[in-house]
């Protein structure tokens, strides 16, 4: 017989598979689409010396900013960070080592891990601290560098709605750098919404299909926290 993927919370999808040191990817850009329980899962763990690759660290007290307060996070492979102090202090201190990315070649690195592709040339970064200690190459008119792949440890993701068998579906801009988290795990634990048996989905409508998927937890009660609040006076 099959064994299930689905796990009965958080915590128990993430027994027995976090180790010290892991590399760890995780989804979402800002607060949207990401796996709230299982960022407080890996907080529990207790866990630490990680590598996470994300687009973001979240926000003081909330999403990886929840592992930033616990001293979990030893490096952050990233291409946006300003909207947490914690994370601010931290770097400025020497605390948090930073790899900074461009967002585009970040989403590509996740890509080709998952495809099992170790490397790729890109325009994005020459001339600029990006390049330094990079490989430079000519192509064309053009000098493009190396950029190696992210094959991740574990990666964590979230999505909308989710089959028994692993596949997902993330809504609208949810969706984000999920799917090539998704791909560029070792282990992938999804964390969805809506969990549905398998069949239900219309197989056209998958965005990550169920083989990237090891593990999956329903979490229906996500807090789906505004980021920036923005209001104007009538």
């Amino acid at each position: 017989m099959a064994i299930s993927k689905v796990y009965p919370s958080a915590q128990a999808a993430l027994e027995g598979i976090v180790e010290d040191g892991m590399t760890i990817a995780v989804g979402g850009f800002g607060l949207c689409g990401i796996p709230e329980a299982l960022i407080i899962a890996l907080r529990d763990t207790g866990k630490k010396n990680f590598t996470i690759a994300s687009n973001n660290a979240g926000v003081d007290g909330l999403g990886l900013g929840l592992l930033l307060e616990t001293s979990q996070i030893r490096k952050m492979i990233s291409s946006y960070v300003g909207e947490n102090r914690e994370f601010e202090r931290q770097f400025l201190s020497g605390a948090l080592e930073i790899e900074f990315c461009p967002q585009g070649t970040l989403a590509e690195r996740m890509r080709a891990g998952g495809a099992g592709i170790p490397g790729f040339f890109t325009r994005a970064g020459v001339g600029t601290a990006v390049a330094e200690g990079k490989e430079h190459r000519i192509f064309g008119d053009h000098t493009y560098i190396l950029e190696q792949a992210i094959r991740s440890d574990l990666s964590l993701v979230k999505a909308w709605k989710g089959d028994t068998s692993g596949n997902l579906i993330y809504r609208k801009t949810a969706r984000n750098f999920n799917p090539m988290v998704a791909t560029c795990g070792r282990i992938t634990v999804a964390e969805v919404e809506l969990l549905v048996p398998t069949g239900e989905l219309d197989p056209d409508q998958i965005h990550t299909p169920g083989i990237y998927v090891q593990r999956i937890v329903h979490n229906p009660t996500h807090e789906k926290r505004i980021e920036q609040r923005t209001t104007r006076k009538v």
